[in-house]
C-alpha cells in the first residue's frame, strides 16, 4: 500500500480513537460519580415490569424457536432482495429466474411450517 492510500484511512482511525476515548471517559465518570445504594428491589431481575415468578431455566415451547427462525429467514430474504433489485437490469432474465427460485424455496419452507401448525398459536 502506498502512503497516499494509508492517509485515506486516517479519519477513520481518528474517529475510532475518539469513540474509544469518549466511551472510556463516560464509563469512568459513571463509576466515580454514580451512587451505590444497593437494595433488594434493585438486585432483583427485571422482567418487563412483571414480578418474576418460577424458575429461570423453564423450557420454552419449540414454536418460539420456529417463529424466531422464520423471522430470521425472512429478514435474510429482505437483505438479499435489496442488492438484487439494485442490479436487476444488469442480470436480466438470469437474475429474474434466480430470484424466483430463491423465493420458491422460501415459499416451500413457509408452506411446510404452515402445514405442520408451527404458526398456529391457538392449539
Amino acid at each position: 500500500m502506498s502512503a497516499n492510500s494509508l492517509q485515506s484511512y486516517a479519519p477513520l482511525l481518528i474517529h475510532l480513537i475518539a469513540a474509544m476515548l469518549l466511551s472510556g471517559a463516560l464509563l469512568l465518570a459513571s463509576v466515580l460519580v454514580g451512587w451505590r445504594r444497593p437494595n433488594r428491589a434493585k438486585q432483583e431481575p427485571y422482567e418487563c415490569g412483571v414480578p418474576p415468578s418460577g424458575d429461570a431455566r423453564e423450557p420454552f415451547s419449540v414454536k418460539f424457536y420456529l417463529v424466531a427462525m422464520v423471522f430470521i429467514l425472512f429478514d435474510v430474504e429482505a437483505i438479499f432482495l435489496y442488492p438484487w433489485a439494485y442490479i436487476f437490469r444488469d442480470l436480466r432474465w438470469f437474475g429474474f429466474v434466480e430470484m424466483m427460485m430463491y423465493i420458491a424455496i422460501l415459499l416451500v419452507g413457509y408452506i411446510y411450517l404452515w402445514k405442520k401448525g408451527a404458526l398456529d398459536w391457538n392449539r
